[in-house]
C-alpha cells in the first residue's frame, strides 16, 4: 500500500465539454488529463459555472480565440495529486482555481497596491503558464487547449500552484465556486478597490453577476444608496435581493441622459460608479454620473469591441478619477479565504447568485440561459 501511495500520478481518462469551433455547442468527449508537472496540481472538479468571459472567448474566431479548447474558469474542486515543488497542497485539499495568479514573492504580490503578479503575468494562453504546453488530449491523442489556466469544464484539470487557493472545507461547493471569479470580482471591487464607505452612494451599470456582486459588496460596506442601471426590466426586482435601492432603465428615460438622472438622484453625482458591461459609451456615462471632487469610476467590464475610452478632460480636473480593475483588486490567495469567512459568518450572502443547476452533459443549457439573460449563475455539477 505504501508503495502505491508513493507511485507517481498517472494519466487520467475522464469526460470534458470540448469546444471544437467558435460559437459551436460544446460536446461531451472522453479526454486524457496528464499528471501534474513541477509547481502544478491536478484537481478533481466537483462543480463549475459559466461566466461571461467564457462566452466572450467561445465566440472569438481569431486569436486569442483558439480551438479545440476546454473552457471554464470558475470552479470548486479537490486536489487529486500534486507535482514536485507543490508542497503547499496535498491530495484531498478543498480548493478553487483562479484565472489570476499570485506568486506571493514578486514586488506586486508583496504590495497592497496591486493584485497583478509581475513574475507570472496574466495572459490568455492556450497552454500552461510556465511551459506553454497542454495537459489535455482527446481520444485520438490530439492536443486540447487550455483556457485562462483553469479549464474547469472537465472532470479533472491541471492548474499551476499560483492559480490555486485553499478554501475552508465548510464552504458549500457551489458557493465556493462563485468565489473563484464572479462574486469575488464584484464584491472585491466595492470592498478592496473602491473602499466604499458607510452612507455613500453607488451607481452600477449592468446588473449581471458581477454587477450584482458589486451591489452585494456595497451593501456589506454600508452604502446608503445603491443605484442599478440596466435595460432588462427583470433586473429591477432581482437587484433588490442584492441591496439595490434604486433602479434606472435607460430605455424609459426618453431623451434624458442617464448621467443627469443619477446626478439629480444623488444631489451632485454618485460617490462610486462601476461599469460592469464592457462598453466604452457606458464607461463614459459612469464617469459623467460620478461626483465632482471625489467621484470614482471603476471599470470592471472588458470593452467588447476594443473601443477606446473617451472622457471629458475638463472633468478630470474637477477631481474625478477612473480606476481599472482585474478581478476586483482581489489578491486570490489572501482575499478569497477572507470572503469565504465572510460567508460562513453570515456577512456575505452568496446563495442568491445561483439561479439554475445542470449536469455536465447539459452544459449547453447553461449557455442558453446566460445568453437569454435568464440566469445569474448556473452551477454545472460533474456528477449529475
Amino acid at each position: 500500500m505504501e508503495n502505491q501511495q508513493q507511485q507517481a500520478p498517472q494519466p487520467i481518462q475522464c469526460k470534458a465539454a470540448v469546444c471544437r469551433a467558435a460559437g459551436e455547442p460544446l460536446a461531451i468527449e472522453e479526454i486524457v488529463v496528464d499528471p501534474p508537472k513541477a509547481y502544478e496540481v491536478r484537481i478533481r472538479i466537483v462543480c463549475t459555472s459559466l461566466c461571461h468571459s467564457d462566452v466572450t472567448f467561445w465566440r472569438m474566431k481569431d486569436f486569442p480565440g483558439i480551438f479545440p479548447r476546454i473552457f471554464g474558469h470558475e470552479a470548486f474542486g479537490v486536489v487529486e495529486s500534486v507535482g514536485e515543488h507543490a508542497g503547499e497542497f496535498a491530495a484531498g485539499d478543498a480548493v478553487v482555481p483562479t484565472f489570476l495568479g499570485q506568486c506571493s514573492e514578486c514586488v506586486d504580490c508583496r504590495s497592497p497596491r496591486s493584485n497583478m503578479c509581475s513574475r507570472y503575468r496574466f495572459a490568455v494562453r492556450p497552454g500552461m503558464p510556465r511551459d506553454g504546453a497542454t495537459r489535455f488530449s482527446d481520444a485520438q491523442g490530439r492536443p486540447l487547449h487550455h483556457f485562462l489556466g483553469v479549464s474547469s469544464f472537465a472532470e479533472y484539470t491541471v492548474v499551476d500552484v499560483n492559480h490555486v487557493v485553499k478554501v475552508n472545507p465548510a464552504m458549500p461547493p457551489s458557493l465556493a465556486c462563485l468565489l473563484s471569479c464572479g462574486a469575488s470580482t464584484g464584491v472585491g471591487a466595492a470592498w478592496k478597490l473602491a473602499k466604499v464607505e458607510p452612507g455613500s452612494s453607488v451607481a452600477i451599470f449592468g446588473l449581471g453577476a458581477v454587477g450584482l456582486a458589486v451591489a452585494e459588496g456595497a451593501r456589506i460596506c454600508g452604502a446608503s444608496k445603491i443605484i442599478g442601471v440596466d435595460i432588462n426590466p427583470d433586473k429591477h426586482e432581482l437587484g433588490k435581493k442584492f441591496g439595490v435601492t434604486h433602479f434606472i432603465n435607460p430605455k424609459e428615460l426618453g431623451e434624458k441622459p442617464v448621467s443627469q438622472v443619477i446626478v439629480e438622484m444623488t444631489d451632485g453625482g454618485a460617490d462610486y460608479c462601476f461599469e460592469c458591461i464592457g462598453l466604452a459609451v457606458l464607461m463614459n456615462d459612469a464617469f459623467l454620473s460620478s461626483r465632482e471632487g471625489w467621484g470614482k469610476t471603476i471599470i470592471l467590464g472588458v470593452e467588447m469591441h476594443g473601443a477606446p475610452l473617451s472622457i471629458p478632460s475638463r472633468q478630470i480636473l474637477h477631481g474625478k478619477s477612473v480606476i481599472g480593475s482585474m478581478f476586483g483588486g482581489v489578491k486570490p490567495k489572501q482575499d478569497i479565504p477572507i470572503l469565504a469567512d465572510k460567508y460562513l459568518n453570515k456577512e456575505l450572502e452568496l446563495d442568491k447568485f445561483i439561479t439554475h443547476e445542470v449536469g455536465l452533459k447539459d452544459i449547453n443549457e447553461a449557455f442558453d440561459l446566460l445568453l437569454q439573460g435568464k440566469s445569474v449563475r448556473c452551477t454545472i455539477w460533474m456528477d449529475k
